[in-house]
């Protein structure tokens, strides 16, 4: 047998370099739409959250949250304005990580969507945006 068949593929030897990122690969293109979504939207939506063009992001907090948060719920939509936009920032910068930080920030609003009565659409909405980006991380294990 030849020595060249017995050896790993070059991805699966240690030392590998980091997977080809070719644009005619369909994992490769799923990564970059993906990364560009999880990098845009936490942006965009924790841009608004300090102005309110969107919508009026207060009223989906939850009492029990806006109960144990400093301030009112205007104050708590501001840290989480905050906390979205550095999401979105890791994700543009490390997507091995942010995909996770995204995907345990979107638990968290379906917790609170979940226990303020009115909005399980919505969580259900950000249920599937956290299957994306915990797959948005998966896809970064080999991209990133």
């Amino acid at each position: 047998m030849e020595a060249a068949t017995l050896r790993a593929p070059a991805a699966t030897r240690p030392g590998a370099a980091v997977a080809e990122r070719s644009w005619r690969d369909p994992a490769y293109q799923a990564f970059v739409l993906l990364r560009v979504g999880f990098t845009v939207a936490p942006i965009a939506f924790g841009l608004d959250k300090f102005f309110n063009v969107l919508v009026h992001w207060e009223k989906y907090l939850a009492g029990w949250i806006n109960d144990i948060l400093p301030g009112d719920a205007f104050d708590a939509m501001h840290i989480v304005g905050g906390v979205e936009i550095a999401a979105g920032l890791l994700v543009a910068l490390k997507p091995r990580y942010g995909a996770y930080v995204v995907a345990a920030w979107l638990g968290g609003i379906i917790v609170n969507l979940l226990t303020y009565s009115g909005y399980y659409d919505i969580a259900l909405r950000d249920f599937g945006l956290m299957l994306g980006a915990l797959t948005l991380g998966r896809l970064a294990a080999k991209f990133d």
